[in-house]
């Protein structure tokens, strides 16, 4: 009888987890989403910051300088 009992409350157990996992699904594609959203607005802002002049002039001189390029 104990066994049983045991094996019954196992199966409860295991049954509510399933249910949980099933009830979250749907947030953690919404999650990945929002994820994706926001490292791909930060990409724009970082290549805005980059191609502007002021940026691009002083990473020129910094990769100039390592090669020995400089004047």
């Amino acid at each position: 009888m104990q066994r049983l009992l045991r094996i019954r409350h196992l199966v409860t157990a295991g049954q509510r987890r399933l249910a949980e996992l099933g009830r979250d699904r749907g947030m953690t594609t919404a999650e990945y989403a929002v994820g994706i959203m926001a490292a791909c607005t930060f990409a724009l802002v970082l290549l805005g910051v980059v191609r502007s002049d002021a940026v691009r002039s002083a990473l020129t001189g910094i990769v100039q300088n390592a090669l020995g390029l400089a004047g």
